[in-house]
This record gives structure tokens, sequence and C-alpha cells, in this order.
């Protein structure tokens, strides 16, 4: 397996040249990594003009393995070959180095590259990937791996100190500025003879570069808070490890910097800062910039423990949860109705001396069968969701203001009162439901959870639910019986003695409702025996699901009236993967579709509808008009077509199989889920981009949506944050 490393932005405060300078005094040797043992130059050129130097160096690296490993291979110390292209007029440094020890049983690739700011021309950009290939290594490739991986997020951790140890030491020695490149004395002669008045201009900017560096720190601090989301020159590098050549980039993904993680995120180690940066770097190429906020991401990769593959299936699902619910706009006017007001006794708190939104809940005060018989178990869930949404909210509110990450909320939850009554059966259906909704939905948004005043009946309810809930989540719970929660331990452990609630014993008020029990008359007949399936989360959903099995594909038919005509769509890959095309039926096609097979699956999904039937030609009968587009699990794509001309036009998802031929019987069944979103909009409506069409439709997340405001708080505190843009 390979093991790849991305690292975020980080940032050097000083000059590039400076840095530069800094960068070429940790040759031959470097004191201050024991392991690089020296290095030598094989190979070197610089152009005439001198904008550009290429070096190619030996380096010797110290083995850091255990000594038996040590003997098996025979070798102290391991060669690496490095490759440096610097170029001085368009003002960066590519560094690849790759191993030239056993480079049969392991490959070791990784690429630096240093560049200007792109606020700030007096600042340095250093990003830096790499990737570990153990094909095989005496029996011993995962210690190998282990060591190697150890050791290189070491060197990585240690590679800005000795950066700026260097750069304090030119300081030190009267370096403080070294100007840009600007060109060969001969090749500015020339200028100045052809162009004067040019050379004029050239020459009074140059006198006064000085004093516009000290103008631009001035101007940069003022204009800090209003920096917004901003993507960094340098694209994404992706590596060949067979060519020297320069490395080829991939446009349009945004960055994110070390100071910013730091500062809005908290301490990540350097592996979970590349996991971060991975994950994000997928989503954005997957989602189309319809990602969400970075402290939402490093949530599921925590309740994942950092293995990015399971983080990213449990986080694609649920954007696509929240899509079709339409929970983004959950708060946007959302007002509880008349009864869940009244009788559910939950609300909001101060916070906890972690600055942590408070959370309290009476629960056993809460008449759970009376608010499921009057407003429905639905009403009910999409309550506590936009409770959640809400402490997302708070949360994000608390990191801007207190100056360090605050990324969940603590819940106090009363049980003064809790009895049998409370184990209804489908009370506890309701609540597991509940649970396993906001597990999936919400992880790592929980600090600490408080449960006061545990009557006796409680181990029957905990013995209930407590399998159902993660074991981190678990161990966030802390439980009192009677007034435990009083003495030492207790809430005062938690929270500033003057905001324990009233009914707690403590001196604030608290104005969470009361709950009690719902009057009968407020019941509804038609809420009583009814399940959940028919009771929808979502009334205002634009999105369909649809099974799509092999030899099976799921079809929808947009009749076009005019030319010029818009069809557009927006689908997410819940499960498997599938080849999307639109095509054109060049004869009638009847209302109904030829073909209907349902395929089970989950509530809401539907089987596949087909059109086309198999007698149909591509080329006589249908034309396409897009062609087969491969999308995997978990993508979501938008798009739109612009008609040639009126007829029927089909949008086909088709099953995909990337699994090889085989006379053994496959252990998954052939089937794949899309969740869809289609419409057919007149040619006036169309304003140039799928953009447009999207903003009055399903909308970009409200996990997302604030970002610039974050970059503006971001400002002022940490600057450099100007460079991102883009268990529970």
């Amino acid at each position: 397996m390979v093991q790849t490393y991305q690292s975020p932005v980080r940032v050097y405060k000083h000059p590039f040249e400076l840095v530069m300078a800094a960068y070429e005094k940790r040759f031959p040797t470097c004191k201050m990594i024991p392991v690089f043992l020296g290095s030598d130059i094989i190979h070197e050129f610089k152009s005439e003009d001198g904008a550009e130097h290429n070096v190619e160096r030996r380096c010797k690296l110290n083995v850091d393995a255990p000594y038996l490993l040590r003997k098996i291979v025979g070798v102290d110390h391991v060669i690496f070959i490095q490759k440096n292209h610097l170029n001085r007029r368009a003002r960066t440094l590519d560094i690849i180095a790759h191993n030239e020890s056993f480079s049969s049983r392991l490959t070791i690739y990784e690429h630096c590259h240093y560049s200007v700011h792109p606020e700030n021309p007096n600042w340095t950009c250093f990003e830096q990937d790499a990737s570990l290939d153990i094909k095989h290594f005496f029996g011993f490739e995962s210690t190998v791996e282990k060591i190697a991986m150890k050791q290189y997020t070491s060197n990585v951790k240690k590679g800005k100190e000795v950066i700026e140890y260097y750069i304090n030491e030119l300081i030190t020695e009267g370096v403080t500025h070294i100007l840009p490149w600007d060109g060969p004395p001969a090749l500015k002669k020339s200028e100045k003879e052809d162009n004067p008045s040019q050379d004029s201009g050239l020459r009074s900017r140059s006198d006064s570069v000085g004093s516009q560096q000290s103008q631009h720190s001035l101007v940069l601090g003022a204009t800090a808070a209003s920096i917004h989301r901003k993507s960094l020159t340098p694209p994404e590098v992706v590596l060949s490890s067979e060519s020297g050549s320069a490395p080829k980039t991939e446009p349009g993904i945004d960055k994110i910097d070390d100071d910013y993680i730091a500062r809005f995120l908290g301490h990540l180690t350097t592996v979970e800062e590349s996991q971060l940066v991975q994950l994000r770097m997928w989503l954005q190429k997957t989602h189309k910039g319809k990602i969400p906020k970075d402290a939402h991401i490093l949530r599921f990769l925590k309740a994942r423990e950092f293995n990015v593959e399971k983080a990213r299936e449990m986080l694609v699902h649920s954007l696509a949860w929240r899509k079709l619910h339409n929970i983004d706009r959950i708060l946007d006017g959302y007002k509880p109705p008349e009864v869940l007001e009244k009788y559910y006794p939950g609300g909001w708190h101060y916070c906890d001396k972690e600055g942590r939104p408070l959370y309290i809940i009476k629960l056993g005060q809460m008449d759970v069968k009376g608010l499921m018989r009057s407003e429905g178990e639905e009403a009910v869930l999409r309550h506590v969701l936009a409770v959640n949404e809400e402490g997302l909210k708070r949360a994000e509110e608390a990191t801007q203001k207190r100056g360090y990450p605050v990324s969940a909320c603590t819940c106090i939850v009363d049980l003064e009162g809790l009895s049998m009554r409370h184990l209804w059966r489908p009370g506890i259906r309701a609540l597991l439901r509940i649970i396993e909704t906001v597990e999936a939905n919400y992880p790592e948004t929980m600090g600490r959870l408080l449960i006061v005043r545990a009557p006796r009946v409680f181990p029957v309810l905990w013995t209930l639910v407590s399998p159902f809930i993660d074991e981190n989540t678990r161990n966030k719970f802390m439980i009192y019986g009677g007034k435990d929660y009083l003495g030492p331990g207790g809430l005062v452990e938690f929270m500033e003695k003057q905001y324990i609630p009233d009914f707690l014993g403590g001196d604030c008020y608290c104005d969470v409702p009361e709950g009690g029990l719902v009057p009968k008359s407020l019941y509804q007949e038609e809420l009583v025996d009814k399940s959940p399936e028919e009771q929808p989360l979502s009334t205002d959903s634009l999105y369909q699901t649809a099974a799509v099995a092999k030899e099976f594909p799921h079809e929808v038919l947009m009749e076009v009236p005019e030319k010029g005509s818009v069809v557009t769509w927006d689908f997410d890959i819940l499960k498997g993967d599938v080849t999307f095309t639109v095509f054109l039926c060049r004869k009638p096609i009847s209302q109904q579709p030829h073909h209907q097979h349902h395929v089970s699956g989950t509530a809401g999904s539907i089987g596949s509808v087909q059109y086309i039937d198999k007698t149909m030609v591509v080329g006589r009968d249908v034309s396409i008009v897009e062609p087969p587009n491969i999308c995997r699990d978990g993508d979501s794509v938008q798009g739109s077509h612009v008609t040639s001309q009126p007829g029927n036009y089909i949008l086909q998802w088709k099953y995909f199989d990337t699994t090889k031929p085989s006379f053994d019987f496959p252990l998954t069944s052939h089937k794949s889920r899309v969740m869809y979103h289609s419409e057919l909009l007149p040619s006036a409506a169309f304003r140039g981009s799928m953009t447009s069409l999207q903003s009055c439709q399903s909308g970009f997340s409200s996990l997302s949506a604030g970002t610039a405001s974050i970059q503006s708080i971001a400002g002022s505190s940490c600057p450099s944050r100007s460079l991102k843009v883009p268990p529970r």
C-alpha cells in the first residue's frame, strides 16, 4: 500500500530571497538535522542571465532503525538524489527527491515547493508532499513503513524550525534584505538604450523599493481583516517518479495554511494535518466547491480516528443526507411548533469553562408520548436537528470570539422525574433513531455530557440505549446520582458557579421550558399509530433516490418544447459506481416507460425506470448529446445541457462494474444508488453558467456559506489565513 503525505501551506514571514539564502546554509551538512550526514553536488547548471539555477545533489542520511534491522540490511545510511530548480525570475524553488538506496525494494518520493505569498510579497509559502511505496523488504515491510513515516514526519516538523534558525543567523550577521533578481546588467543596459523613459521609471521604482515595502506592511495590517477567500497561485502537485521533469499541476485546488489550523481548528499532529489536507482536496475535486467548512471535515476525521477513506465515506453520505432533507436551510426562519416550544424542556444556557456552548435538557420532565402524538416523531427529530445546527453555529461564533478553537458543545441532562413511563416502546425507538441520526451526521460535536439527578430507573434506560452510542461518545458522559453534582467533581468542575441553573441549586436564572404533560386535547389522531416512514423529515426536498442495478439503468425523460431550453441535473452517488449519459431520442416516446424494475433498498428509494429499449440503435433512433461520464461512489455532480433542438431528452444512470471478470460468485450485489434532481428551464432563465441555475435550486451548503466571514476575522490575528480560499 502506498502511504502519502500532503502538508498544509507553511508561511515564513520573510522575503523569498532571504528564505533561499537560509535554505542554502543547510548544505553540505545541517547541524539541526542529525540524520542528515552530508551532501555532494553531482550536477549544476546556471542560465546565462542568472535567473535559473539547477542543482542535483547526492545526500547521505542516517538510518534511524533498530539494530537488528540495520544488521540484516547491512547499512547504516541511505542515499537520496535531490534535484533543485530555482527560478529567481518567478521567485520559486522546486525540490524533487527520491531514494537511490533500496530502490528495488521501496520507493520514497518527495516534492517541495517554495513560492511568494499571494497576498504579501514579503512572505514566502512552503508546501510539501511525499509518497512511500514498500514493495518487499526482507519481511519487515510493516516495521520499515512505521520507521519511515515516523522519521519523515519528524523531519517535516523540524523543517520550518531549521529555516527560521538560519534566517535568524543571517539577520545576526547583518543580512536583513536581499534584492530580488532584476536581470543581468547587459540586458538592463540594452533596455535603457531602447527605452530611456522606461528605464527612468524602473530606476525610480528601484530607489523607492524600501519605502514601498515598509508602506506595504502597514497597509497589509490595516486591510488584513478584509481579506477573503482566495486561491494560492501554486496549484496541487501531481508527482511522477519516473521522470525528472517538473511536476504536473492541477488548477483550482484551494490551500490551507498551518497558522490557520492552529488558530481555528486546534493542535494537530503532522500526520493529522496531512490527512485533513488530503480529504479537503478530494472533496474539492468531487464536490465542485460545495464542501463543508474545515471544522466540520475535521470532526468526521476525528470520528474515524483520522482514517481518510473511512472519514470520506461517512462524510459523503452525510452530505447527501443533508441535501436530501434540506438540512442546510433548516435554521432559515425555523420556529418550533407551539407544542414543542412550550413542552420540549430544552434550551441554550451560557457556556462552560472551556467556552463551549451549553445546552440543558430536562429529560425527566419530557412527555415523549405526548410530543409524538401531538406533533409526530419527525417533528421531534427535526427539532433535535435544528438544535444541533444551532450548536454548530454557536461553536463557530465562540471560536471567532475567544481566539481559540471551540468545536463542540456541552450538554446537561436533568433526569429528575424520570420514571417507567419514559420507557414507552415507541419513545425508545424514537430515541434510538435520533441517536443514530445524530451519530452519523454530527460526530465529535459533544464535548461533555453531564447527567444529573439520575434516579434508580436510569440503569434500565441506560442498558437499552448505551449499545447504540459510540464508545468515544460514551467516554464523554459523566453521571451523577442524587446531589453528587453539587460537590467536588460536580458541575463546578465544568462551568462557572455563577452560571449553574437555579433549579440545580445555583443562583443563575434559567429560562428552559419546564416541560410537563402535553394535554390530550392536542393529540392528532392521524399521528397516534403513524409509522416514521409515513412522516417525511422534509416536505420541501427537491431530490429523489433511485436504485440502479446491473442490466437495469435508471432514466428520466425530459420533454423539450423549444430549441435553447436548458436541461439541468444535480445528483450524488450514494452507493457504487455509475455512468451518466444524456440522450436525444429521434422518435416519439410513450409517457409510460418500457421497463420498470423495483430494486429493494432503504425507505424512499424507487426502482429503475427505462425509456430506451434494447431495440433502439445509437445513431439511428437515439443520439448521445452528453457522452458517458463515470461517476464514483461519493461523487457529487452538477451540470447542464443547452438543447440544440426540441425533442425527448433522456438522462440515464447506468451501473458501472469495476470488478474483474471471475468464475466465482460475487460477494457484493451489482447495485448502485443515486440521489438526483433534474429540471428543464426555458432559454430565458439560463444566465450562462450552472452556478446561476443552482443558486435558485439546491443552493450551497450552509456549512460552507460563512467561510468568508471567518477569513475577515482570521486576517487580524492570523494574516496568512488569506491563503485559504475555496466521534460525537
